[in-house]
């Protein structure tokens, strides 16, 4: 019998602000995102304008591995205090309160991606998923391909029913960033229960369970796949 904790499975925590000015994105220990936009001397972007990017894998500073994405924006002392207040909204439950105060972040600093993976999961959580898809896209417009963004859309996509989206933008991110490992697990979880690919499923969690061997869990999804399989 196939798992139910599948179905709705996410990498825990939201994107955060640290305090220094680099981009930390997609840590492998599951403990969330964290995201310090870099500075631009003055300068704001438009949300609508693509944010160049340097993104790239390595061994962080305290030994998980994981890979960063450099972002030129700027974000004023007031976004950032309403930022952060935010994340703690949505860690205690208060969604709506969130979307207010990520409202004004993103008024005044439209060219940081972080408020808007927020803002998108806070709505999503309200069940407002137009607005959330909205949110994801403009994310995706400035960064194409960003993981974050990328797998919270293919959740959004997935419980929309919209599975072969869901499909293309999992497989979209991964093409750019194949150490996310949550897209790996999801995309395994969308081929495993909805889209009856279970080669690929298995592919998928055997990526993700290499990479994560303490996740038990996915190891028992492979073994009851390739029993369904004769394998």
């Amino acid at each position: 019998m196939r798992d139910m904790n599948r179905q709705l499975w996410r990498w825990p925590g939201f994107v955060v602000l640290a305090a220094a000015l680099t981009v930390l994105s997609g840590c492998m220990s599951g403990t969330g995102v964290k995201i310090r936009p870099e500075a631009d001397g003055g300068k704001s972007s438009s949300s609508e304008a693509a944010v160049a990017i340097d993104a790239s894998v390595r061994r962080l500073d305290d030994g998980r591995e994981g890979f960063s994405i450099m972002e030129t924006s700027r974000m004023d002392g007031a976004s950032r205090s309403n930022f952060e207040r935010a994340v703690a909204m949505m860690n205690e439950g208060d969604f709506a309160k969130a979307v207010e105060l990520l409202e004004k972040v993103i008024e005044r600093s439209p060219g940081v991606t972080a408020p808007y993976i927020n803002i998108a999961i806070a709505y999503e959580r309200i069940d407002k998923p137009e607005q959330a898809e909205q949110h994801l896209k403009t994310a995706l417009t400035m960064v194409p391909g960003h993981p974050v963004a990328s797998n919270e859309y293919g959740l959004l996509l997935r419980k929309a029913g919209r599975f072969a989206e869901a499909r293309t933008i999992y497989e979209k991110t991964l093409g750019t960033f194949p150490e996310y490992l949550p897209a790996h697990k999801n995309l395994g979880i969308l081929c495993d229960l909805y889209l009856n690919d279970p080669a690929c499923a298995i592919e998928q969690y055997q990526i993700y369970s290499e990479a994560m061997p303490e996740d038990a869990q996915v190891g028992i999804w492979i073994a009851d796949l390739r029993m369904r399989l004769g394998n």
